[in-house]
């Protein structure tokens, strides 16, 4: 038996399908005995997984693991494991080994790492680990040898979706994961594509897949959403794509084939492409029920985008913010701010480059992110931006000081003012007020209305600085939001 363990990433209200797991379970459906365990829905997964361990002869513990608290918990539930059941490899799969694969070997209790995409690496394992073949054969693997040296197989080659299976969601519970979002009542998750072909050098995909993209069929998309609307009843879609539109034959074809499924979805796509579609493209994306898109917008200084090999000029994002106006569909647009050469003046262009596109389309939500930097193919380990040096350890990166880098909440960048970051934090809080997002369907009426007469004159009048009372209506909601954390 294999067991694929999923362990917890988010609070109830926010699971999705486990598309990591459901993938590798796929290639093992009807050939490997399996079971899956979701630390989001399961309370006890090392206890479930122990108990595997005690009646059923397992071969393998393979985990998902993304980097930040789902890490930690993958670490602090294997160590357990390989405490009590130390003949029990254990392979780590996912983006924290692909980006850090030799922290994940420097730990004890992790025996192998897989690079990129996972489904062919866990199979041709599994035959490794019956003697039908041998370790180093195996692209996108990583392990250590008997003297405790790493070994590194070659880069495996990019598959698009349609090369496997399709997912078996029945050996889940879809209830505990078709759930309410602004979307609709019954949202689902899908993946229509793999990596992205673009080189933005602060971009981990980069370092997972390469700069390439597979994509999914619309044929077989169309077939998936149909499965899980006609078996479920889902009436909205998240795609997780890094990028969902390339092509624009293909997404016209991909719309015309979602529009009699009337589901409404929200994906991601970059500022240029989308530009360059034609407005009968762009109302067919709208009528095949697209509702908000998810632009890495980046910077508000061509300078900037420059030195992140964006391949994107800020006219252009302007352009497309006035134009997707006409269209209904909300331009979420996310910016990574506090540049490391110049990060007080990199700083100071986004937020007034943010007010141009509020005034063209103030239906635009905004995202700001403080500059990370993640390790690039060409310097996978080691000292970044000249400053920082990356952990060589799981334990250290579960540390507070590497899990808020991680997850943005308190970086520590060294380039980066406690001045500027205050600045960075305290706008982002005036303009969400101002402009309540939309995906939050706890937010009541009243609490909307409250953040946005508090924090109008604020805006209006560029004071961003101490805004103690939004700080303080915002405690004031959430203290009231209604509770709706699914079981």
């Amino acid at each position: 038996m294999v067991v694929l363990y999923h362990p917890k990433s988010t609070k109830p209200r926010s699971r999705r399908f486990p598309l990591s797991v459901l993938s590798l379970a796929a290639v093992l459906e009807g050939r490997e005995e399996y079971a899956i365990i979701d630390g989001n829905v399961d309370p006890h997964p090392l206890g479930s997984i122990e108990e595997l361990l005690r009646n059923q002869m397992v071969e393998l513990l393979a985990v998902s693991v993304m980097p930040g608290p789902q890490m930690v918990a993958a670490m602090e539930t294997c160590r357990e494991v390989r405490a009590r059941y130390p003949n029990v490899p254990i392979v780590w799969g996912g983006y924290f080994p692909s980006l850090y694969t030799e922290a994940t070997l420097n730990a004890p209790y992790v025996d192998f790492a897989v690079r990129g995409q996972g489904e062919e690496t866990l199979v041709e394992l599994l035959d490794a680990s019956r003697g039908k073949r041998s370790l180093d054969s195996i692209a996108g693997l990583s392990y250590r040898d008997g003297a405790g040296a790493h070994r590194h197989g070659l880069e495996r080659a990019l598959k698009p979706p349609d090369a496997f299976p399709r997912l078996p969601f029945h050996r889940l519970n879809a209830e505990k994961y078709i759930l309410p979002t602004f979307l609709g009542r019954r949202t689902a998750v899908h993946q229509a594509s793999v990596g992205c072909p673009f080189r933005c050098n602060f971009c981990g995909v980069i370092s997972a897949f390469g700069s390439r993209e597979k994509m999914e069929s619309p044929v077989r998309t169309e077939a998936v959403l149909r499965h899980l609307a006609g078996k479920y009843g889902v009436d909205a879609i998240q795609f997780y794509d890094n990028n969902f539109f390339l092509r624009e034959d293909h997404a016209r074809e991909l719309a015309e084939r979602l529009a009699p499924l009337n589901l409404r979805w929200w994906c991601e796509a970059r500022i240029d492409i989308l530009l360059d579609y034609s407005d009968a493209t762009l109302e067919a994306i709208r009528r095949a029920g697209c509702s908000m898109i998810f632009f890495g917008a980046e910077s508000g200084s061509d300078w900037v985008l420059e030195e992140m090999n964006k391949q994107l000029r800020t006219d252009q994002t302007l352009g497309l913010a006035l134009r997707i106006r006409q269209f209904g569909i909300v331009p979420e647009f996310s910016f990574v701010i506090g540049n490391p050469r110049e990060p007080e003046r990199d700083t100071a262009e986004c937020l007034q480059f943010i007010r141009k596109i509020k005034r063209l389309n103030p239906d635009s939500e905004i995202i700001l992110q403080h500059y990370i930097p993640v390790p690039q193919r060409h310097r996978m380990y080691g000292d970044v931006e000249g400053r920082i040096n990356f952990p060589v350890t799981v334990e250290e990166w579960a540390t507070d000081r590497w899990l808020n880098f991680t997850i943005r909440k308190d970086p520590a960048t060294p380039w980066l003012k406690p001045a500027t970051k205050k600045l960075i934090d305290d706008f982002e809080l005036v303009v969400a007020s101002r402009w309540p997002t939309l995906q939050d369907i706890r937010l009541p009426a009243w609490g909307r209305r409250l953040l946005q007469a508090l924090s109008a004159w604020r805006y209006r009048l560029g004071i961003y600085s101490r805004p103690f009372e939004l700080e303080w209506a915002q405690r004031l909601i959430d203290l009231r939001r209604p509770k709706v954390e699914s079981l």
